[in-house]
Order: structure tokens, then sequence, then C-alpha cells
């Protein structure tokens, strides 16, 4: 099959726009083509009718049934430990360390880009033992 992400009950979305961009929320009923419910209880988006253009899906599915309540679903969300499967995920950490770049302050990024700097030299110099190893055995 070429997708695996599909628009259902208890899909686990990403908002990528609006108000709560940033979070993510339970798909509890599809209102239409364009249209879906969602509901986050455990990170405080309401109840509201989203567009599919504003969320994207994520891999992670609960158990929900159509229009279920706030309180069952976040059961069912912290039995099946969705937070805590999200912030594991290279996704969700690219997200973090964008906003923790954002935060930087000007003496900061300079400290950053001069331990990159560093960083680029050790490996550089490793990487030319390696290549002079290598043309030496050539040689021989």
């Amino acid at each position: 099959m070429v997708y695996t992400q599909f628009v259902q009950l208890g899909r686990v979305v990403f908002i990528a726009k609006g108000k709560y961009a940033g979070k993510i929320a339970t798909i509890v009923n599809v209102v239409d083509g364009n249209r879906v419910m969602i509901d986050g209880p455990t990170s405080g988006v309401p109840r509201s009718v989203r567009n599919m253009k504003d969320i994207q899906l994520t891999k992670f599915v609960t158990k929900a049934r159509v229009g279920q309540r706030t309180g069952p679903l976040k059961k069912a969300l912290e039995a099946d430990k969705i937070n805590e499967k999200w912030a594991e995920t290279t996704w969700a950490k690219k997200l973090a360390a964008k906003a923790k770049r954002q935060t930087l302050n000007d003496f900061d990024r300079y400290k950053l880009m001069r331990a990159k700097q560093a960083r680029n030299k050790i490996v550089r110099a490793e990487f030319n033992k390696l290549r002079k190893a290598a043309n030496k055995a050539k040689a021989k």
C-alpha cells in the first residue's frame, strides 16, 4: 500500500497552523472531506472543528469512538502514553531544537558557532589521518 496514515477516529494529529500550532490532538469525528473535529485533552487543545489543511497526520492511533467525550479520550491517550511516544519521535525533537535555537541570544549563537568549528576541525583531522593511511596502504 502507498498510504499508511489515514484520516480515522483516534488518529493523533499535529496542528501546523492556527492558535494551537505546535500541539497534538486526536480526531474524534469526521465532519466532511475537508474538516475534522479534534480534541486534545492532554495538550490543552479544546474540542474544535479544524480544516485538514491546518493539521498533519502522525503515525499514532488510539482507541476512540465517534464523538467521544474528553474524559474517556484523555484516559485512552494516557493509557497509550501518546505524549511520551510523541516526544521520542524525530519530528518532535526537531521542533524542540528549532524552538531552542530561536531563543538563543548573540553570545549563545557565537558559542555554538565556535563549538561547531572545533568539532569540524577534529573530524577533518581524523579524516585526513585515515585518508593518509589508506593512501599509504594503497601505495604498498
